[in-house]
């Protein structure tokens, strides 16, 4: 037997070595059993029938560690509707038919079914998970999923508690309805929410219904479930509350009473810290801010939201910042911050353009891409109907899912002809109210090459409103992107592709695009699969505002057969 002699300072070395060595512990298994039912509850004192998980809206928060595989059991108890729900920000590499987008991934979970969801979270962060079947996601199909480092990971910053709050805009009709709605003629628009929501509860003045007929127990505000959410404090120690926000429609501003926030993560990335006095955030963004209890300790202080980038017709939305060994219910003296002016555009942008990556943790984008895709935000009328659209073209699903479809060779079921790749940029004035009478609906998908580096710029423009742009948060499944810059105006291919931000631009999942400006983002191809990439407003991609990348659909490996039964997959075994 051969001996063989290391010196006795490399045997120290590598002892030394292996004590500072980050001890990742072992890959776990999260099993998860949910029930998605209709409930009547009063999030805001006014009932509503609800979609709960377990009884719950938000839904159970899923807790697990980078590197965890989560099985969610999903059962459909809703009597007459069906279901998908997506794991948002978890890009599901090697899992695409467990993205759970309907039309898209998978075929629907129907009324009575049990569908079960597999997946690695393959990263820290604070993610989310929301309805992914019509609008239902405006009904209470939500939560938090908050990934941890492993065991021996330090992140660059610390803290003493970790808490998440899923914000939201309320309405008290149906998505039917509202979905019904904006799919008449005349169009009838959702118009802005009854409340704003904090950690499922907010508040509506019952008082404001007036009419006679008026059930009595249809508004009762000495409802518990119906109290401010409290976030309850010990001074002197730092939080680090998870911000989301998962609005129908809303821009959102939140603010504690009398306290900075230091912003550290931005959708899973760490950013390179800030600070500000309020945070705007938009539907599907996802932030970690640092609160330090450091005011007061004698008194409660208001957390609120606000409606931004609207016209408010919502009153604030109230929380209880409570020090403890205050009473939780005991209301703060002063009167709820309004937060900043609801239009002014610039302080928004102002804080897009301050969040970049954190300088120990940049990953440098491609220096150039392989292919520009330009997406000008629009509204449209066909036949009277309204819509919106990209590049005039607003977008429907299939009955087959894609991912189905492309991967079993089932045959055209889909529009093959490409969809644009830009718009009449010389002619067409964002400025101005457009006569879109020429816009189409189609199904068609963008085909990427596998691996390649595509620059996506998004152009916003004047909807079908004179003097009026919205702002629009927009969500691509599979993929973190570089935000590689905002600007006003019309975007020029050559003077503004120099600015871009090459150095330390922060990767996210999902960006907003200001009024009348547009916001470029660049990302790889390299997730094998059939992805959605849409406006995170329910109501807009309810009218076409969405488009589907596909990548790499030829090394995805065998389809489960439980995503099939609908389109040509009908009579397909689903287990």
């Amino acid at each position: 037997m051969t001996v063989l002699k290391v010196p006795v300072q490399l045997l120290c070395l590598c002892f030394v070595v292996t004590l500072l060595a980050p001890q990742i512990a072992e890959a776990r298994i999260r099993r998860y059993k949910w029930e998605v039912k209709n409930e009547f509850k009063f999030p805001d004192c006014y009932k509503k029938l609800m979609i709960t998980i377990n009884g719950r809206s938000p839904g159970p928060t899923i807790l697990a560690q980078q590197g965890d595989t989560i099985i969610v059991d999903v059962k459909n108890s809703l009597h007459t509707e069906n279901i998908a729900i997506h794991w948002h920000g978890i890009r599901q590499i090697g899992t695409p038919w467990y993205d759970g987008t309907e039309g898209v991934t998978q075929c629907p979970i129907l009324p009575g079914e049990t569908f079960t969801y597999k997946f690695v979270v393959d990263k820290p962060g604070t993610f989310l998970y929301h309805g992914h079947y019509g609008m239902q996601r405006t009904d209470g199909l939500y939560g938090s999923i908050r990934v941890s480092v492993p065991d021996g990971v330090i992140e660059p910053f610390s803290y003493d508690y970790d808490r998440s709050i899923i914000l939201n805009d309320w309405y008290h009709k149906s998505t039917s309805e509202l979905a019904t709605g904006l799919s008449s003629n005349p169009f009838v628009w959702v118009g802005e929410p009854q409340s704003l929501l904090i950690q499922g509860r907010g508040s509506f003045y019952c008082s404001t219904l007036n009419s006679p007929n008026l059930d009595v127990g249809l508004c009762n505000t000495s409802k518990p479930e119906c109290s401010p959410y409290v976030l309850t404090v010990v001074p002197g120690k730092v939080y680090r509350l998870r911000i989301s926000s998962l609005t129908m429609l809303s821009a959102i501003n939140f603010e504690i009473e009398g306290h900075n926030m230091t912003i550290v993560e931005a959708d899973g990335h760490y950013v390179e810290p800030f600070v500000v006095k309020n945070l705007n955030i938009y539907s599907g963004e996802t932030y970690s801010v640092l609160v330090k209890a450091d005011q007061d300790p004698s008194r409660n202080y208001w957390a609120t939201t606000n409606v931004v980038s609207r016209i408010p017709g919502t009153p604030t939305g109230l929380a209880i910042f409570n020090y403890y060994p205050n009473h939780p219910s005991r209301s703060p003296p002063t009167t709820p911050t309004t937060g900043p002016v609801w239009n002014d555009s610039d302080y928004r942008m102002a804080q897009s353009f301050a969040i970049k990556a954190h300088q120990d943790y940049i990953i440098p984008p491609p220096v150039r891409s392989d292919r520009v895709i330009i997406l000008l935000n629009t509204q449209n009328e066909i036949n009277g109907y309204r819509y919106w659209a990209v590049n005039n073209v607003s977008f429907t699903l299939p009955e087959t899912p894609y991912l189905i479809a492309l991967k079993e060779n089932l045959g055209h079921v889909f529009d093959q002809k490409p969809p644009p790749e830009n718009y009449d940029m010389v002619n067409y004035n964002i400025f101005m109210k457009p006569n879109n009478s020429n816009a189409t609906t189609s199904n068609s998908i963008y085909r990427l090459q596998f691996n390649s580096t595509v620059d996506i710029i998004l152009q916003n423009a004047n909807s079908m409103k004179v003097n009026d742009s919205e702002t629009h948060p927009w969500h691509l499944h599979g993929h973190n992107f570089w935000v590689l810059g905002y600007g006003k105006g019309k975007f020029n291919p050559v003077t503004d592709t120099n600015k871009f931000n090459l150095v330390d631009p922060i990767m996210k999942n999902t960006v907003p695009v200001h009024p009348y400006g547009w916001t470029a983002l660049r990302f790889r191809a390299d997730n094998p699969g059939v992805w959605s990439f849409h406006c995170h407003i329910e109501a807009h991609m309810h009218m076409g505002m969405r488009v589907v990348f596909e990548e790499g659909v030829e090394k995805v490996g065998k389809l489960p057969s439980s995503i099939m039964g609908c389109g040509k997959t009908k009579g397909y075994y689903r287990p």
